[in-house]
């Protein structure tokens, strides 16, 4: 079996992502105020709600600005992360793994030991011409060593 070709991709912040942050802030700020207006005596749960909201909608919106930037290569073998053009890691042959596919946008997770991730939004419209050799090389199966004197686990008939 054949292994997917070499690719580059470029990551960096995802407009989709930005949009889902601001989308998910703006319904929980108007969601707390909402239930403030309806209580009524419950104003200062209702001020403290509002707060936790809107500290929630800035930490979130501060991961996406500091979303990881640089470029996610495959190079047959397994994956690596390069940031400035800095090989980070190589998370090996099945080191990337398809959170959500929605066809024009990916999202992968890539393990980095100790229970760390690291999570990239991937979207065809930064580079439409490299996605479709992107998207062969995610789901590309992975590559495996025959081990000397292993046997099948099935017999030919």
């Amino acid at each position: 079996m054949h292994s997917a070709p070499s690719v580059t991709y470029p990551v960096g912040r995802s407009r989709l992502t930005g949009a889902l942050v601001l989308a998910g802030a703006g319904c929980g700020v108007a969601a707390t105020a909402l239930g403030a207006e309806q209580a009524g005596t419950l104003q200062g749960f209702a001020g403290a709600g509002l707060a936790v909201a809107i500290a929630a909608g800035c930490w979130a919106g501060s991961r996406w600005w500091r979303a990881p930037a640089g470029d996610l290569s495959w190079d047959g073998q397994g994956w690596t992360w390069s940031a400035d053009g800095t090989p980070d890691s190589t998370a090996g042959p099945r080191g990337i793994l398809v959170c959500l596919d929605l066809q024009t946008v990916l999202l992968l997770r890539q393990p980095l030991g100790g229970g760390a991730s690291r999570w990239f939004w991937l979207e065809r419209a930064r580079f439409p011409q490299r996605w479709s050799a992107l998207r062969r090389a995610v789901y590309s199966p992975a590559v495996h060593k025959a081990v000397p004197g292993a046997q099948p686990d099935f017999q030919k008939p």
